[in-house]
């Protein structure tokens, strides 16, 4: 408002002072003359009471011999069109140079510029000044007008603010967090209805701490909440509030709070709090003043002297280890309220929120999508949809069908296919079965769940993988489980071994995460039976960083052995499994890798009719067409030159939700 007023004040001050300058330029009193006729200009000439004649186009300036006031006296006259003054001045016998005259009547006669810009030239030159003036002043203005400005708006808020009437987000747009939606609707209705609680003495939570990693829905069910109580919304993010200069932060957290108390009740929402919600006093070197005063600032505002405002603080982080405890403790931050990784009917209902309005196939199953996606998050969840969608677009389908979504689900975990990657027939063959080990391997385990697609397509970075559907959701693992998933990590190096003579660089990932999940067992987990339920070592973390840079040992150089041996044991154990299921069940393994490399993909019922199909028995079934079968490749001899080893590729076990989805570097 104060700039626009200013503004418009100095347009104001530039009308001003080229209508002064105007009016300087053709109502100036001190040049007026008097006017004669030309008649009587010639019979002063004649009389020898002219001194000079200044001829402008018509318009003549005669000056007179007699002076007054000490001045010579100037009158104006004006001559008749394409009048010859010299001429005519001539033929009355007037010389036209008193310098050059000897005798008789004489004036000096002098031409000035006749071209018509004489009037607006001078014109010109009147306002020249003023106009250098105002623009000299108006750029002086201008820029104490951005610096005062700059300096005003330095310490300002950048919070955005969406008002209770613009509502695009409610309750029933959140899914999967039915919990959550329970504790922030007494938020909701404590800023509909305060009276209810003030009655009878109730304090609702200053401040509303959310908890989740990245994707849960934090921001999207904050902005329901203001959705749904109709107040205003002020949206800012933590690094916002801080800047290389210190106080500067402060000073917006001020700015932050003064607004919303103009319109309270309203919600504060803070994204990602943890960037000035750290703990002070930790990390190395000491900490960043501006971060601490900004935090204190926080601090004061939350639960300070002034507490009778009706301003709820909402905030978002993903490391609530890493808060300062005087954020957390009761009055302002109150509640903490976890959103974690929907389970599976939290993922078929955010499903079906996001594939309302959508044109869906009859075809398209939620409940077997939503076994499919563990640990998918509600991000991840509409990051799919709209996969599946674009896919059916991209095949020119006017609805989506359960081929796009199960395409969309490889696409969100590995990647999308790489068809045009070129592999050789024993690269094919190696692949299959890679893949059938780990296939048949996880069949016939009873704690794993079973098998639900395996493909040596390409995609992403991964040679080929297998998924796994879990026939129910699992919060909790046994070691009878992680004994079988690393039995079945195992499945694709045993096959290659047992087929092949040996491995390749392919179950390189596998191996990695075979490792890591056998250490975890025994120094984590406490599922040694040699050592017992006991953790071995201590992880520490960069505050700042918020990663591990060491692993604290407490145990001794003879427990460490102990430990490696018995990391070597599981490893091993799950590997003569392996070897022995695939020795049992070569003949489904060798049907499996017949039918990969004819149709490159199988999953759901008819990779499980396959699996529990007689060995002997032809696939596919008869009356079923069958694809032609690939020619064999020819058997190494001693003059064959040995293939060079394959280099190692991304994949391995993706966890999610403590269900893994297969994605093998393949082959």
């Amino acid at each position: 408002m104060y700039s626009r007023w200013l503004r418009n004040s100095f347009i104001y001050l530039l009308i001003l002072v080229a209508v002064i300058a105007v009016v300087f330029a053709f109502f100036n009193g001190g040049d007026e003359h008097q006017k004669v006729a030309f008649g009587q200009v010639v019979q002063d000439a004649k009389a020898g009471q002219v001194e000079k004649i200044e001829v402008n186009g018509r318009d003549l300036t005669i000056t007179y011999s007699e002076k007054q006031d000490g001045k010579n006296i100037v009158k104006t006259s004006k001559v008749a069109q394409n009048t010859d003054v010299a001429q005519f001045l001539a033929e009355q016998n007037i010389a036209l140079s008193r310098a050059g005259a000897t005798n008789g009547a004489a004036v000096d006669l002098e031409f000035k510029d006749n071209s018509g810009f004489g009037p607006w030239l001078g014109l010109l030159l009147n306002l020249l000044p003023f106009l250098l003036f105002g623009l000299f002043l108006l750029l002086i203005m201008r820029q104490a007008q951005g610096s005062n400005s700059q300096a005003m708006s330095f310490g300002k808020s950048r919070a955005r603010l969406f008002t209770g009437s613009k509502v695009t987000v409610t309750f029933a747009d959140v899914a999967g967090v039915d919990e959550a939606k329970e504790e922030l609707a007494e938020v909701v209705e404590f800023l509909k209805y305060p009276e209810k609680f003030a009655a009878l003495g109730a304090r609702i939570p200053k401040g509303v701490l959310l908890v989740g990693p990245p994707g849960t829905g934090k921001t999207l069910l904050s902005r329901a909440v203001a959705g749904e109580a109709g107040v205003p919304f002020f949206s800012i993010s933590g690094s916002e509030f801080v800047e290389m200069f210190v106080g500067v932060g402060a000073s917006r957290v001020r700015d932050l709070f003064d607004q919303a108390k103009k319109n309270a009740p309203c919600i504060v929402f803070v994204d990602e709090i943890d960037a000035v919600g750290r703990q002070r006093g930790a990390g190395l070197g000491g900490s960043h003043d501006e971060r601490e005063q900004t935090l204190n600032q926080i601090l004061v505002e939350m639960d300070g002297f002034d507490t009778g405002t009706n301003v709820i603080v909402i905030a978002a982080t993903n490391r609530p280890d890493i808060l300062d405890p005087a954020l957390l403790r009761p009055g302002r931050f109150d509640r903490k309220v976890i959103l974690d990784a929907p389970d599976v009917k939290g993922r078929e209902a955010i499903l079906a929120v996001h594939t309302k309005g959508k044109p869906i196939g009859e075809d398209v199953r939620v409940p077997v999508l939503a076994k499919s996606t563990p640990g998918f998050s509600g991000a991840d969840l509409a990051n799919l949809v709209n996969e599946a969608a674009i896919l059916a677009a991209r095949r020119n389908k006017k609805i989506i069908t359960m081929t796009e979504f199960e395409e969309a689900v490889d696409r969100v975990i590995a990647g999308p296919e790489r068809k045009s990657r070129v592999m050789t027939p024993h690269e094919k063959r190696l692949t299959a079965y890679h893949e059938g080990g780990h296939t048949v391997v996880a069949h016939f385990m009873e704690h794993h769940d079973p098998p639900h697609k395996v493909t040596i397509v390409s995609r992403g970075m991964a040679g080929g993988y297998t998924r796994f559907l879990p026939d129910e959701e699992s919060h909790y693992r046994t070691r009878s489980m992680f004994r079988d998933q690393l039995c079945t990590a195992l499945g694709g190096h045993a096959a290659e071994e047992l087929i092949f003579g040996e491995a390749s660089t392919g179950p390189s990932n596998d191996i990695e995460q075979v490792t890591r999940i056998a250490r975890a067992m025994v120094t984590r987990w406490g599922m040694s039976e040699r050592l017992g339920p006991r953790t071995f070592g201590k992880t520490e973390e960069m505050v700042f960083l918020g990663r591990e840079i060491a692993e604290t040992r407490n145990y001794s150089e003879k427990i460490a052995e102990e430990i490696d041996d018995e990391v070597r044991r599981l490893i091993e154990e799950a590997q003569e499994r392996a070897r022995n299921i695939l020795r049992e069940h070569r003949a489904v393994l060798d049907k499996l890798a017949v039918v990969l490399l004819e149709v490159e993909t199988l999953e759901g019922e008819t990779l499980t009719k396959l699996l529990n199909s007689d060995p002997n028995d032809p696939w596919p079934p008869p009356g079923e067409p069958r694809a032609p079968e690939p020619p064999a490749p020819p058997r190494p001899t001693e003059d064959t030159p040995r293939r060079p080893s394959f280099e190692p590729k991304p994949g391995g076990l993706a966890w999610e939700g403590g269900n893994q989805a297969r994605m093998d570097g393949g082959s």
